[in-house]
């Protein structure tokens, strides 16, 4: 059979043909747009970005931590400094295996958990390439340890650190603060490219309120590395701007006498110069060593401290609160003189309680059997309650409160730490906002006295006290003398000048009768007026931590420790141009006159003695 073959249709060939060549040159001009749109991209648009990240890949920022400004006692002592210690760190991009890095180095040199764990949050925070401690002030020992297995640990290397260090350790720990880690809430708000390098800020004290200027600027280093990331060239540095030195108005000679005389007793202890307003002594006690904070304190010793019943770590002297007691009275006295409410000849009879017109309820007197007839000296020698029960009756509680706000009280003293106290200046307004309550007489009689709702904290009874001695003119307290930075002094800004308006024959009046309380026969602080040669004005006083009910009577001895009164006493020296004042509480010491008086006495010998030395 004849075969038959198909007839082509060339023209539908070559048009199919040419069909395929045009979609192939469509699809490789949009190729090579494509292609010409990327080298433009990379070439011009992105030039920038590709270019810093070729240079990043080639060299790496290293910054460079400064060094903390040094703080020194009103002698140029020092009271925080940076001493040389090694530390175990680690730089994460040249370690493979980081949890098995870490598991092994554990094991090695006995690492707490909590330093892992403190390292995993400080490498979230830092770059790849930063060098990140894990360990800070390793002992010989670790360092030996750590030499011979150092060829097992690529990435992790030994490295000479500054750390901080307080030599009076609870001495001084808090005014002077400390410094610890940087937590999770401070990152949020600290500015990165200072604290790139810097692993520890202040916590509390001036370490805390001066941490801008303690803690300088941190400079820089530009590195060139080769393809495995290790240095081949320094390229540029930018040197860190050291912190700058602080020099405090503390005395820590004066400081460690008032630490020492509160002896047993927790409490506060404050010095104020009258010439300055420079705080010479701010003891807290109980207290706590803060360089344990320094390199991250282990659970146990701050659980050790966080349930201490003796709170080493609350700040007494600008957070603790406290009836003042009868260290009221003399700025009650002056009041009571401003305003006519009593004259210096007046007299009462005391007979030992006081009770409001036609109520049979009895406001007791410390002295049982009472004090005779007494006038307002006498009142303030012999710290009489019955008459500044009636004094405070004659002003009312609107002037009383109105009057004892120029000294300050319930206000912050302004100095200059951070996290004080307001205490509490009781009136009618804080009890309706406070309270939601009407205020009654009976509350006035015992804010006379310094109780009730009255709550003040040592810094504010000093600085009441020192402005009493300067005779109405307001001090200011302060702990920064002088800020030294890069050998140049620093201009402080200080509050201004602020005088209470009194008349000078009632405060001489009122000094004169704080003199008797010390020097007179029948002074309630004269076992500290034996040996100096002159004069002190004080004021004792005794605050209850609880109340006594009307038919029971205060025995010290069937009285749990925790439950005696406060002991208090205020004083400024010499009587006669006042050159220092002083403000003590003792916790549960029961009697200003013989707990209280006798460690303002011994700040108040040594400041002057040493003042005369000079």
């Amino acid at each position: 059979m004849r075969r038959h073959q198909a007839i082509k249709d060339k023209y539908l060939e070559n048009r199919i043909f040419l069909n395929r060549i045009v979609i192939l040159f469509i699809f490789m001009s949009l190729l090579m747009v494509g292609l010409i749109g990327r080298l433009y991209y990379l070439q011009v648009a992105a030039h920038s970005q590709y270019r810093n990240m070729a240079t990043n890949n080639r060299i790496k920022v290293t910054s460079i931590p400064p060094t903390r400004g040094i703080i020194y006692d009103t002698h140029g002592r020092i009271l925080a400094q940076n001493l040389p210690s090694y530390s175990l760190e680690i730089i994460p991009e040249q370690v493979a295996d980081m949890d098995d890095t870490l598991q092994r180095l554990q094991l090695a040199l006995t690492i707490p958990q909590e330093k892992i764990d403190a390292f995993k949050k400080q490498r979230k925070r830092s770059k790849h390439f930063d060098s990140i401690p894990l360990l800070l002030q390793l002992s010989d020992a670790d360092v030996a340890r750590f030499a011979v297995l150092r060829h097992t640990f690529p990435g992790v290397d030994i490295h000479a650190r500054l750390i901080r260090h307080y030599p009076y350790a609870e001495l001084a720990a808090h005014v002077v603060g400390y410094v610890g880690s940087i937590n999770e809430q401070e990152l949020k708000t600290l500015p990165e490219a200072e604290y790139r390098s810097i692993y520890t800020i202040g916590k509390v004290g001036i370490e805390r309120s001066y941490e801008d200027i303690l803690r300088g600027h941190a400079g820089y280093s530009e590195i060139e590395t080769n393809a495995q990331g290790k240095p081949i060239n320094e390229l540029a540095t930018i040197e860190s701007t050291p912190g700058a030195d602080i020099y405090l108005a503390l005395d820590i000679d004066l400081q460690k006498t008032a630490y020492d005389a509160l002896a047993d007793y927790n409490g506060g202890v404050v010095a104020i110069d009258l010439e300055a307003g420079g705080v010479l002594v701010q003891v807290s006690k109980a207290s706590f060593d803060p360089n344990l904070f320094v390199s991250g304190i282990s659970y146990t010793d701050y659980k050790a401290l966080n349930s201490s019943k003796n709170r080493p770590l609350f700040d007494r002297v600008l957070r603790g609160q406290y009836p003042p007691g009868s260290t009221f009275k003399p700025f009650i006295g002056l009041a009571g003189l401003e305003y006519g409410a009593k004259d210096t000849q007046q007299t009462l009879f005391c007979p030992g309680y006081f009770q409001l017109p036609h109520k049979s309820h009895k406001y007791r007197d410390w002295k049982k059997w009472g004090h005779g007839k007494v006038n307002l000296d006498i009142a303030i020698t012999q710290s009489c309650d019955v008459y500044f029960y009636d004094l405070s009756l004659a002003l009312g509680i609107d002037k009383i409160s109105g009057f004892l706000q120029h000294f300050g009280f319930g206000q912050k003293t302004g100095i200059d730490l951070k996290g004080e106290k307001t205490g509490i200046l009781p009136s009618r307004e804080w009890k309706r906002i406070h309270r939601a309550q009407v205020w009654y007489p009976g509350e006035t009689l015992i804010t006379g006295i310094g109780q009730g709702f009255t709550q003040v904290t040592p810094m504010q009874l000093a600085r009441a006290t020192a402005t009493l001695a300067k005779k109405g003119s307001v001090v200011t307290p302060y702990l920064a003398e002088r800020i030294v930075e890069q050998g140049r002094e620093v201009d402080i800004k200080r509050a201004g000048h602020k005088q209470v308006p009194l008349k000078p024959s009632n405060v001489e009046y009122i000094m004169n009768a704080m003199v008797h309380v010390v020097h007179s026969a029948r002074g309630t602080a004269k076992r500290i007026a034996k040996g100096i040669d002159y004069q002190i004005a004080g004021k004792t006083g005794t605050a209850q931590v609880y109340t006594v009910k009307q038919n029971e009577e205060y025995n010290e001895k069937e009285i749990a420790f925790n439950l005696r009164d406060h002991a208090l006493f205020i004083a400024f020296a010499p009587a006669d141009n006042p050159k220092i004042a002083v403000a003590v509480i003792a916790e549960h010491g029961s009697h200003g006159s013989s707990v209280a008086a006798p460690i303002a006495a011994a700040v108040i010998k040594q400041y002057l003695q040493t003042k005369l030395d000079d």
